[in-house]
């Protein structure tokens, strides 16, 4: 006879000889279940509500204030450090003693606020600087997103890899099924015109906000409206989609297998 005794059941209970070592691990299990469901109904979870860096445990550079969106301190090579300058005095020469002091360092001198320059080909007053990485990074990530939706709308509209989903316009040009009165060579000078056009035009720009959003903030649907607080969150999903399909990209290039140069070998 075996007899079982605890707080959840209440009593003893007396075990058969017969059914006893079934009964013995049916009972363990409903102990067990017991102890997990009060582990969980106890088990609580704190919102982090810090700083969220890049890697844990880690210091935010101090040239990275958070006021970007999606800013988590990222920068282990200081590329986005703003320069610094020395001050040097000016030489003294002393004709009467013949004497010529060179002039000392007095401090150093490091602009934080980036400036439009007003020209072109160099608008920022910091070169390579911190506004000038996010408009890139931000560019980079929107071609990303279209070529990583291209990578599955290729496979999907012609039935081959997205890697020989070119080679299928060998055999003539169609969109959708339905054949096109322009050659290949047509069709790239077209593109090249029409998105070429569109990126000089973004370039010419000397507006610093107006070289990111060419035109103005692209809402159509107000979805941001006039709540700054939700503009800067749409930003910051625009740029997290635009780093993952960066890595997106990255990652069916080299599942690929093939270079560059392999794919460019027409048969």
């Amino acid at each position: 006879m075996v007899h079982l005794s605890g707080s959840f059941l209440g009593s003893t209970t007396a075990l058969a000889p017969q059914n006893g070592a079934k009964t013995v691990m049916a009972a363990t299990k409903i102990v067990r279940k017991a102890q997990k469901a009060a582990n969980s109904a106890t088990r609580t979870y704190k919102k982090f509500d810090g700083d969220a860096l890049w890697l844990p445990n880690t210091q935010r550079p101090a040239w990275l204030d958070g006021s970007l969106p999606g800013d988590r301190g990222f920068d282990p090579l200081e590329l986005s450090k703003p320069s610094e300058f020395l001050q040097v005095d000016l030489d003294q020469s002393d004709i009467n003693k013949s004497v010529n002091k060179a002039g000392g360092i007095v401090g150093k001198y490091s602009s934080s606020k980036v400036q439009a320059t007003g020209a072109a080909l160099s608008p920022y007053s910091e070169v390579f600087g911190l506004q000038r990485f996010r408009e890139t990074e931000l560019i980079h990530g929107r071609w990303a997103m279209l070529g990583a939706l291209g990578v599955v709308i290729a496979e999907a509209t012609t039935g081959v890899s997205w890697v020989d989903a070119g080679k299928v316009e060998l055999d003539g040009t169609q969109y959708l099924g339905f054949s096109l009165p322009f050659s290949i060579s047509q069709l790239i000078w077209i593109e090249v015109l029409l998105v070429g056009g569109a990126e000089i035009y973004r370039n010419r720009s000397t507006d610093l906000q107006e070289r990111i959003y060419p035109g103005g903030l692209f809402d159509p649907l107000k979805l941001a409206s006039d709540d700054s607080q939700r503009t800067f969150k749409l930003r910051e999903a625009e740029i997290k989609h635009g780093r993952l399909a960066m890595v997106a990209f990255l990652g069916a290039q080299l599942q690929s297998r093939q270079s560059l140069y392999e794919r460019s070998q027409w048969p």
